[in-house]
């Protein structure tokens, strides 16, 4: 073998393996894309897009989702209406 039968082996084994690689990347790039669109739903309020519940994909059971106007933060339950109507009957 000569030098020259030796380079144009190891541009083709590169070649080869780049091309496939693209390949690969881009098959795994537009599986993830329509997955992604395969996952999001509208909301109730039709405004905003929530991935959906593992267990909805599992299941293909709907499940409802808090409108994105929904109170979030932390809920102190200690204060808790059935908590608070019992504390008053006592006192």
């Amino acid at each position: 073998m000569s030098g020259a039968d030796i380079l144009n082996l190891a541009i083709g084994t590169v070649t080869g393996i780049g091309l496939s690689t693209v390949f690969v990347l881009l098959l795994f790039i537009g599986l993830c894309v329509l997955v992604g669109f395969a996952k999001t739903k509208k909301t109730a309020g039709g405004s905003a897009r929530v991935v959906k519940s593992l267990d909805e994909v599992v299941t293909l059971k709907t499940m409802y989702y808090l409108p994105p106007t929904a109170p979030r933060g932390p809920a102190d339950q200690l204060k808790a209406p059935e908590l608070v109507e019992a504390a008053a009957r006592r006192a």
